[in-house]
């Protein structure tokens, strides 16, 4: 498969830490894919899930970015990744969600791990050759709920998306509907509800808005092991770019 595991290395990621106009440090790997200064590169941002939260900046690499880092991936699609770690206790997403709703409520504020995450990609677009109009986003469970987090919040800042067993705010997600976006969720997911990803996507129809979307059949809260060694969806990721 184009993203299988096997051939990733972790010490293709170097650990760093980022300390934002707030004071809040926010720990983050970083894959550079050639330090070729002479092309511009593709940034994609990968947000973990809760279970990786922590303070030893690896554990956000147990699911999912590892795979951005094999041969394969990095020789067809060399890509600057920023895999940053949410703190304990802290979330991607700042949404009020009532009990058993499907539907949150976007706080005005970001979190405190959101806010230096942004500002943490405006630096990597500072001090790396980044190409602006190839900035993806991708996260997978609390990391998908901060994905459609960060659309709601930097609409123009991503050329597309790709939220794996999350949710939202869904009636503010419209103001992302121009980001192309492909949704996936696992129909047996006993952890997040596969209708927090249906609520976006029906309310990005509303907004004429044609994102994809597959919800695995028999497949429970793991769903991403298949999303991210998917080769139809990891091309269709690279392929896009911001008009």
């Amino acid at each position: 498969m184009l993203a299988a595991n096997c051939f990733a290395q972790r010490e293709r990621f170097t650990a760093k830490k980022f300390v934002d106009k707030a004071g809040d440090t926010l720990r983050y790997c970083i894959l550079d894919p050639d330090h070729d200064t002479l092309r511009s590169t593709p940034l994609v941002i990968f947000l973990h899930g809760s279970g990786e939260r922590g303070l030893d900046n690896q554990a956000q690499l147990k699911w999912g970015a590892m795979n951005f880092a094999t041969d394969q991936m990095m020789a067809m699609h060399p890509a600057v990744v920023i895999a940053p770690q949410c703190p304990p206790g802290q979330q991607w997403a700042n949404v009020e969600r009532t009990r058993n709703s499907a539907q949150g409520t976007l706080n005005a504020q970001p979190s405190k791990s959101m806010q230096a995450l942004r500002e943490l990609i405006d630096q990597i677009i500072k001090t790396q050759h980044i190409d602006t109009k190839r900035i993806y986003i991708t996260g997978l469970s609390m990391g998908g709920f901060g994905t459609f987090d960060a659309l709601e919040r930097y609409p123009d800042l991503f050329a597309a998306a790709l939220p794996v067993c999350g949710g939202g705010d869904a009636s503010k997600i419209s103001v992302a509907a121009h980001v192309p976006m492909w949704i996936c969720a696992g129909a047996d997911d006993p952890t997040v509800n596969n209708q927090y990803s249906v609520d976006m996507l029906l309310e990005l129809r509303k907004a004429g808005a044609h994102p994809g979307f597959t919800l695995y059949p028999e497949t429970g809260h793991l769903s991403w092991l298949s999303v991210y060694s998917d080769p139809h969806i990891i091309e269709w990721l690279f392929s896009q770019h911001k008009k």
